[in-house]
């Protein structure tokens, strides 16, 4: 099993710790840098563990027969993960949480 992160989700990946610093989500940017690879460590460890459901088709722009996860970081925050699944890889298009996409879930 592969996992290829889009290049657009490796660049949001990489602002995100910013704006968690910036926005003051987190006090310290190491504790940003911290979320954000717990993230992808979960991502990259238990993708293939976790339901997978259909993406709504709002979401149909960042790929065909589009499926995502929900990854729940702590009581406010959700991760979506969209992605196709291919020949053994999962192919991560899109990433969002719930403060943006979870009125279309």
């Amino acid at each position: 099993m592969n996992i290829i992160f889009h290049k657009d989700v490796e660049d949001y990946l990489s602002e995100l710790v910013g704006i968690l610093y910036t926005k003051e989500y987190f006090g310290f940017e190491e504790s940003a840098i911290e979320y954000v690879d717990k993230l992808i460590d979960d991502i990259v460890t238990n993708l293939h563990k976790k339901l997978k459901k259909p993406a709504p088709k709002q979401f149909s722009k960042y790929g065909k027969n589009l499926k995502y996860v929900t990854y729940r970081r702590n009581k406010n925050t959700s991760w979506y993960v969209f992605f196709e699944f291919e020949n053994n890889t999962y192919y991560v298009n899109y990433i969002a949480n719930n403060h943006t996409v979870s009125q279309h879930l």
